[in-house]
This record gives structure tokens, C-alpha cells and sequence, in this order.
């Protein structure tokens, strides 16, 4: 079936509401407002308020309620609107959530899913911050960051059955695209798997969540001109599965990575450095990122654009790699 992404999320949190009585939705304007992007419209009427609870603002209780109730043997799904806002629950999430199933020797689990949302909507620069990477830093918790409707739908429903806590990644900018989603509850994207989303020879486009999107279009692009881009979505970063990645760059000896986030010790660093220590003797050019601009992001549109990767700028980095054998330019 056809779904948008917002629509996959949500069928994925009402099948696994219906499958498990352990689940429940907590978070601000999740109940009769239906969420901040409508992701869980409906899901009171429902389930009613039991299991579709309204919070007050505070990051740091509604984590720190979602630890509690995850040790108490529920399954809580948590939605902090912005992932901006979930830095007053960094110590929830990195001191607690992250930790608890090490310090206490394997006896307890957490299995608690932070449903967020990342990326630039003109919300100006303390709301539109690409922040994954500063979660994937740390052990113990797993960072999700699905590219389509089908991803969507089947990360979020292995994140609800996981024992571990795990923070799902939604883009704002994703919430309106359409794709194919399989029609089974029990359809499971397993957490830590790269894929490889097209096959190329000339050069690999590494990217996750939005960057994916931009990348297979200017694989499209350069596909017209006779380059052909192999395109590998991580989706997850931590579990970071860089076997395809691997096996792509060894194949094309070319790789430009693509994130929304800062560049600067950002999520395409981490794949340069894998890149330089377990596959260096198969590049055939230096390791190139595409990111977003190192500044606080604008309010004006034609400025988030500009601070944020487009396919112009994934096109002229893959010029650069393939210029110096001389076979074609990109102008």
C-alpha cells in the first residue's frame, strides 16, 4: 500500500498498540491535539487516555517518567516534539536509559523508544537542529533515522519490540513523501543493517535520513550523464552496520557521504575515519562530505536552503572525484 511517511509512523504505533498492551504514547499534545506533526491523530480516540497520555512541558520528566515505566515492564514510546528539546532530558537518556542495563550487571532492561523529529522547517535555529549524532555517541543507546515510508514503519515497529532503548529519528522534511509500505504487522526492518538503495559502479553516495533522499536524486542526475552512483542509506547509526559501505567503496573506489548535520565531527566524519582504517587501499580519491552549513540555522527559507545539502552540491563533489580520470565534468 501507498502511505506518506507521517501515515507509515502511525500505522506502526497503532499495530504495535494493538499487539501489545504494554505500549503506550506519552509526550506533549500527543492526546487531543494529535501531536505536533499529527503523527498520532486518532490514537486517543482509540486507545483512549490510559495509553495515549498528555504531559506537561518538561523533557526531562516525561524521559525520566519513560525510564520508570520501561523498568516497571511497560513498553513506553516517549515523542519529544523537536529533537532540540531533548537536550533538558540528556541526562535521562545518557546517565540513565543508556546505562542501567550495564550497571546493574544485565538484570534490567529499558526498552524505551524516543520518537523525535530533526531537520530545518523554518523554525529558525534553536528548533531546526540535525542532533543524532551527539546521541550516537553514546553506548547503550540505539539512534534510528529512517529515509521512507517503509523504513518508518518497520524501524519503528522493531524499536517497540527491542529491549533496549532507542531514539527514532523522524525528519520533518520526510513527513509528506509517499512510498510502498508492506501490508503485514509483522513486517520488521532489523536495527543495525545498512542497504544498499542503488546500484552503482563509478562512485558511492553514503547518506542517512534526508541525505538519502538527496542522494538517490542526484544519482538520478548524474545517472543522465553516464555516471552511475551507488546509493547506501545507513539507517541506523548506532548500531553503525558499514559492511554495504564497505563493499560499495571497494567497488568504486569514489565515496562522498551526505547528512544533513554539521560536517565538522558529524556522522560523515565518523564514516571517513571507518573508511581511512578498513578500506584505504580501495580509494582512488579523498574521502568528501556533503553537510550542512556550520552555523546556527536561519529563519529565512532561501537561507535554510542554502545551510542545508542539495543536490547541486552532492553533483559537484562527485565531479571533483571523477575529474581526475578525465572521462567526464560537471559544469
Amino acid at each position: 500500500m501507498e502511505l506518506t511517511y507521517r501515515e507509515a509512523v502511525r500505522r506502526a504505533l497503532m499495530e504495535e498498540m494493538e499487539r501489545d498492551e504494554r505500549v503506550f504514547i506519552m509526550g506533549e499534545d500527543v492526546g487531543a491535539y494529535g501531536g505536533s506533526y499529527a503523527v498520532t491523530k486518532g490514537l486517543l480516540a482509540r486507545f483512549g487516555p490510559e495509553r495515549v497520555r498528555d504531559t506537561p512541558i518538561s523533557e526531562a520528566a516525561i524521559a525520566g517518567a519513560g525510564i520508570g515505566a520501561a523498568l516497571g515492564g511497560l513498553r513506553p514510546v516517549v515523542e519529544i516534539m523537536s529533537i532540540n528539546f531533548i537536550l533538558p532530558a540528556a541526562d535521562q537518556l545518557i546517565n540513565g536509559a543508556a546505562k542501567i542495563h550495564y550497571m546493574f550487571n544485565g538484570q534490567f532492561h529499558v526498552p524505551l523508544v524516543v520518537r523525535t523529529v530533526n531537520g530545518g522547517r523554518r523554525l529558525a535555529a534553536t528548533h531546526s537542529q540535525n542532533l543524532e549524532v551527539l546521541f550516537a555517541f553514546i553506548p547503550g543507546l540505539k539512534v534510528v533515522t529512517p529515509a521512507s515510508p517503509a523504513d518508518a514503519y518497520g524501524l519503528l515497529k522493531a524499536a517497540i519490540r527491542d529491549p533496549d532503548p532507542v531514539l527514532f529519528v523522524e525528519s520533518a522534511l520526510l513527513y509528506s513523501m509517499k512510498g510502498p509500505v508492506p501490508d503485514d504487522p509483522d513486517f520488521l526492518v532489523p536495527l543495525g543493517q545498512s542497504l544498499v538503495r542503488r546500484e552503482g559502479r563509478d562512485l558511492t553516495l553514503v547518506a542517512h535520513s534526508r541525505g538519502v533522499v538527496v542522494a538517490l536524486e542526484a544519482a538520478e542526475r548524474l545517472a543522465a550523464q553516464g555516471v552511475e552512483a551507488e546509493v547506501v542509506d545507513l539507517r541506523t547509526l548506532r548500531p553503525l552496520d558499514m559492511g554495504p559501505v564497505l563493499a560499495s567503496v571497494r567497488k568504486t573506489g569514489r565515496v562522498v557521504i551526505v547528512g544533513d548535520d554539521w560536517q565538522s565531527y558529524g556522522v560523515g566524519a565518523e564514516i571517513a575515519a571507518r573508511l581511512a582504517e578498513e578500506a584505504f587501499e580501495a580509494l582512488r580519491g579523498p574521502v568528501l562530505r556533503v553537510g550542512g552549513a556550520e552555523v546556527p540555522m536561519p529563519y529565512a527559507a532561501n537561507l535554510e536552503r542554502l545551510a542545508l545539502p542539495q543536490v547541486d552540491g552532492v553533483i559537484r563533489r562527485a565531479a571533483r572525484l571523477l575529474e581526475g580520470d578525465g572521462a567526464w565534468l560537471v559544469r
